[in-house]
């Protein structure tokens, strides 16, 4: 609060005071009252209302500055009452209720739509873990029987796999409760994720080449796996045509382990590159594939952030899209 802004809010007991010295000071002069005592009563006319609108304005800004403060330094600012003592003023007491009640009404609705979204999150994970049951069932049955079938294999991968986004994406809000970081053999995650693909490489005709990942990094290897099924997943689904290939790599740098998966696609737009992480964000290629939702490297970014890693894409179109993900030697959590 500013006093040239308390002032103008004041200014009609200020002229009004200033209207009554006036008329007091006529009253004085008919009356012929000395010139010593006009000056008193004039100075007790200005001492008396200067000092109670000092007064008044002091313990407002005071009140006012510390909320409006405590408002600017919170994320949810409904809760600054938790951080506001209760003014000594009536008016600042009145603000002081009406905020209390607005902040209890608005606690009210944040626990009941977040119980609402806790139902939710809880009935999708069990509907998925209901579907991958049978799922599970079927891929067994079909192995038992000896079924060739590739394209039915395929099929049923390709819905597990949307079946796992959904999963990792209602989790990934508070995946802190789902993961396990521990020492994880990388060459061990990239074979189950090529043992997941390999019919889709088979039937696409797509080489693999596999070098140097035989590294150890801590990381949960589950959110890892996924991860990197999603990467390559993309690798196929966009693939160029003939003589496709994916690259998968590692290397050792100072205290960093960077691993790289590198195709030879149809690529990724230079204007588009900041982009391909953003929820939904499907660009120019995704406009091109109805089975694209704009969904799989936004979950993709949320967990590697949450996992501590770093992620970076690089990209030429219809040349190459090469994957970047790094895992820091010091994490944060190895000092526990």
């Amino acid at each position: 609060m500013r006093l040239i802004d308390y002032i103008k809010d004041h200014l009609f007991i200020i002229i009004f005071t200033f209207i009554s010295y006036l008329m007091i000071l006529m009253v004085l002069i008919a009356l012929k009252t000395s010139l010593y005592g006009i000056f008193l009563i004039t100075a007790i006319i200005i001492i008396i209302p200067v000092s109670i609108l000092s007064f008044d304005y002091y313990r407002k800004k005071t009140f006012y500055k510390e909320l409006l403060l405590n408002v600017s330094r919170l994320d949810e600012a409904y809760l600054v009452l938790e951080m506001l003592e209760k003014p000594q003023f009536y008016e600042g007491e009145m603000i002081y209720d009406a905020l209390y009640d607005i902040n209890k009404s608005m606690v009210e609705n944040v626990k009941r739509e977040k119980d609402k979204l806790k139902d939710y999150r809880d009935y999708i994970e069990m509907w998925i873990h209901e579907v991958k049951l049978p799922l599970a069932s079927l891929i067994l049955s079909i192995s038992n029987q000896n079924y060739d079938n590739q394209k039915l294999r395929l099929q049923i991968k390709r819905l597990e796999d949307s079946i796992d986004r959904v999963l990792y994406y209602v989790r990934s809000d508070n995946a802190e409760n789902d993961y396990l970081i521990k020492k994880v053999s990388l060459s061990k995650v990239i074979k189950d994720v090529i043992v997941k693909n390999m019919d889709d490489l088979l039937i696409n005709q797509i080489k693999l080449q596999v070098m140097n990942t035989d590294f150890e990094i801590y990381t949960d290897s589950k959110w890892l796996e996924f991860i990197i099924n999603q990467i390559i997943s993309n690798s196929i689904k966009y693939r160029k045509g003939n003589d496709s290939y994916i690259k998968i790599d590692a290397t050792k740098r100072n205290d960093v382990i960077e691993l790289m998966i590198e195709d030879n696609g149809i690529g990724i737009e230079n204007s588009e590159i900041r982009q391909v992480f953003d929820k939904t964000f499907t660009g120019s290629n995704g406009r091109g594939n109805h089975a694209s939702t704009g969904m799989g490297l936004y979950i993709v970014k949320n967990l590697i952030q949450k996992l501590g890693h770093k992620i970076r894409i690089e990209s030429e179109v219809m040349k190459y899209t090469r994957v970047i993900i790094s895992f820091s030697i010091n994490d944060h959590f190895l000092r526990y």
